[in-house]
């Protein structure tokens, strides 16, 4: 019995205790002036504040310290955090994309700061500067264990900025401590820094992270202690009415439209922890349209969330289950609905609430209730949706999460079925972080209840990876019941088991052009429960990637795929076209190389060419994308997707094109001008959107929003709108 107490002891001790090697520390030291923030520290107090410094290399080597080095100092008064950054340079040859705030961090000069300020190594507020004083601020959820869990549509007010001298330049920042949330009393914080500087060929973090983890991973951090306990957080009440007047003609119909809407959302702080968010009838016409993408699958594929309302701890709600297979509640579910036509149109939000955020030290919370409102002439009801969740924060970095999600309708339609009154789910999922991120993953089940639902009603699966520098290895397996249901979530396919194991090796050589170059290995595969668990797709995927000390990228891919079609199915979507045959399954074998130019250029471009087998046929495919930086004002893009899908008679052949150039236009910080053109001639349509934003005050604007769309083959025009929306941000 010792014996066995002991193993569990060294089981356990990677995921109790936090891995940092000569844990880094700096004191914030207490102040009672109001600082001037114009990027010129003069102000003697400066001299006396301590210094966050000797930053380690990240790229291309993640084992110096790094060549241009960043000092970062801090101070703070009862209402604000002051933060003081110089950053050495070889030159003044920056690059800077755009002057629009939120840009991406990569491919350009900048810094980041991360603030984790309940020191659970899970969730982290972001502020970046470039070196024009262009702000970014970001969300950071899930411990930054994966791309998806960094949100840049967080808005919050705060201060910055910059001025260039020679040899470095320096941001001055002021953060009201209201944008924060925080434990009452609290004495420090965790925190990190991470810097782009291009003319060097470098990325920096203060805190040394292995470039095997993600350069935002909170699991690498140091602590920045405060002078005196930080007093209760008085964050205001915000509101933020909107007025938007439309007009819209639709061609098919020939219906037109004029209408002007008011609304707005409210934002309560309740304590220092929690965030009450109220809207009532949202307008989300400003929101960025989706990108358009060639499916040539059977199932549905999810974009990401754009709207506002949704973003704020969207991970409480939005990160359970498996986000390829079935999530059990995915947001644009809410305000989207289908007509009687199966058409995607817009389905009106009367109003909702949400209540999200820290309980205590250990336990979250996030609840959201939203009303749709009827369209009883395309057969919608008007439905409430609920979600609850509550988080348990375990070992390290490990939680424990509850969910429950429930759509319901009140009121009665005689077009309205019995079986579809209600929906819910009810779920459990442990998310598990390493200390030091080395090992991760999940295990989940949820559970579905319906009126007349099947007995198999449930979802679930795990998910464990192990990442170290040379070794990479996982196993992510998942079953979906054929009675699984969830109405607002995401649920790929139901009726499958799925095995998805990977191996990768990768190297890093010392001398020579490559940063590092790899191996991975990817069978996976599924089986079909109602069919006598059938192997019905499996796909042995094969690669070899590398990285340059250049920037470049370059990978090779091999796919040896096996589909077996249940149902008849014809991947070309042609309208009335000749369907492959239904039991029947099929081998393919395909190939294809990517490469990704330097994007510090300023002409940069990423190309990936493919050819092989596809179902009985083949199929060629080009993605392409073009970059022009005419820095600081004008990005231009194009993006290109090919596909040449050869099938034989009597089965459909056809040629896919998705065109989409972009003009991106920053006159100065506060207007910009963005323009999207998206051709596809596999959905008809040929659509314009264009988009004109003035940020004439701290978060409020004036968008000017025109969209137009057309028949490909006819250049009939489709619909076409005009809107022009102005909202301002008030804190009372």
């Amino acid at each position: 019995m010792p014996f066995f107490r002991f193993v569990v002891v060294l089981l356990l001790l990677p995921f109790a205790l936090f891995a940092q090697e000569g844990q880094k520390t700096f004191t914030v030291r207490y102040t009672n002036d109001i600082l001037k923030i114009d990027g010129i520290l003069d102000e003697p107090i400066w001299e006396m504040a301590e210094s966050a410094g000797a930053f380690h290399q990240y790229f291309p080597s993640d084992t110096t310290l790094a060549a241009q080095q960043t000092d970062i100092r801090m101070l703070y008064n009862n209402t604000t955090l002051y933060i003081a950054i110089k950053l050495n340079t070889e030159g003044d040859d920056y690059v800077i994309p755009s002057l629009q705030r939120d840009y991406r961090a990569g491919g350009n000069d900048n810094i980041s700061l991360l603030f984790d300020t309940f020191n659970d190594g899970t969730n982290a507020f972001l502020f970046g500067m470039n070196p024009y004083g262009v702000r970014r601020e970001a969300l950071i959820s899930n411990g930054g264990s994966g791309r998806d869990n960094f949100t840049t549509s967080w808005d919050v007010k705060w201060q910055g900025e910059t001025k260039l001298y020679d040899g470095y330049y320096v941001c001055e920042i002021a953060i009201p401590l209201t944008s924060f949330k925080f434990k009452q009393g609290e004495t420090k914080w965790r925190f990190n820094s991470y810097r782009f500087d291009m003319q060097t060929n470098e990325t920096s973090t203060w805190i040394k992270i292995p470039q095997n983890q993600l350069i935002y991973s909170l699991a690498f951090m140091g602590d920045m202690v405060f002078e005196k306990p930080l007093g209760k957080s008085r964050t205001p009440l915000a509101l933020i009415p909107y007025t938007t007047g439309l007009i819209s003609k639709d061609f098919e119909t020939d219906a037109s439209e004029s209408k002007i809407n008011f609304g707005g959302d409210a934002k309560v702080s309740i304590g220092n922890g929690m965030n009450l968010d109220v809207t009532i009838n949202p307008d989300f016409s400003n929101v960025e349209v989706d990108n358009l993408v060639v499916n040539l699958s059977r199932f549905e594929i999810s974009l990401p969330e754009r709207r506002q309302f949704f973003i704020d701890n969207s991970d409480l709600f939005g990160s359970f289950g498996s986000q390829r297979d079935a999530n059990p509640f995915f947001s644009r579910r809410i305000g989207i609905a289908e007509n009687l036509d199966g058409e995607t149109i817009q389905n009106g939000i009367i109003g909702g609430v949400r209540l999200s955020g820290k309980l205590t030290e250990d336990w979250r919370m996030g609840l959201l209730t939203i009303q749709t409102e009827a369209d009883e002439a395309n057969e919608i009801a008007s439905n409430n949706n609920t979600v609850l969740a509550f988080q348990k924060k375990m070992f390290a970095r490990s939680n424990l999460s509850f969910l429950f999600v429930n759509r319901q309708t009140f009121d009665e339609y005689d077009f309205l079925e019995e079986t579809d009154r209600y929906n819910r789910v009810v779920g459990l999922d442990y998310n598990l972080a390493s200390a030091n991120n080395t090992w991760f993953g999940k295990f989940y089940y949820h559970q579905a209840f319906a009126h007349d639902i099947g007995s198999r009603n449930a979802s679930g699966g795990f998910n464990l990876q192990y990442n170290s520098r040379y070794l990479n290895f996982g196993l992510n397996s998942n079953f979906v019941g054929n009675d699984f249901r969830s109405d607002l979530g995401f649920v790929r396919r139901q009726d499958i088991v799925a095995a998805r194991p990977f191996v990768e090796i990768n190297f890093w050589p010392t001398r020579g052009k490559l940063n590092s170059h790899g191996f991975r290995f990817n069978p996976n595969a599924i089986w079909r429960p109602t069919l006598d668990y059938q192997n019905t797709d499996y796909n042995i995927f094969s690669s070899w990637q590398a990285k340059f000390k250049s920037q470049e990228e370059i990978a090779v891919r091999l796919f040896n795929r096996y589909t077996f079609l249940t149902d008849p199915f014809d991947p070309t979507g042609t309208d009335g076209g000749t369907e492959l045959p239904g039991d029947v399954g099929y081998h393919y074998t395909s190939y294809e190389v990517s490469f990704q130019s330097d994007r510090r250029r300023v002409f940069s471009y990423s190309l990936e060419p493919g050819y092989g087998d596809f179902y009985n046929g083949t199929r060629f495919v080009f993605e392409g994308d073009l970059s022009l930086r005419l820095q600081p004002t004008v990005f231009i893009s194009m993006g290109v997707n090919y596909n040449s899908i050869k099938l034989p008679e009597p089965y459909e052949s056809a040629d896919l094109w998705l065109i989409s150039p972009r003009i991106n236009i920053t006159f100065n910080k506060s207007v910009f001008w963005s323009t999207l053109v998206q051709y596809s001639n596999q959905l008809d349509n040929l659509g314009f959107n264009s988009r004109l934003q003035w940020r004439f005050a701290p978060l409020s604007d004036l968008f000017l929003v025109y969209n137009d769309n057309y028949f490909v083959n006819s250049f009939m025009p489709r619909n076409r709108s005009i809107n022009l929306k102005l909202t301002y941000w008030l804190n009372i």
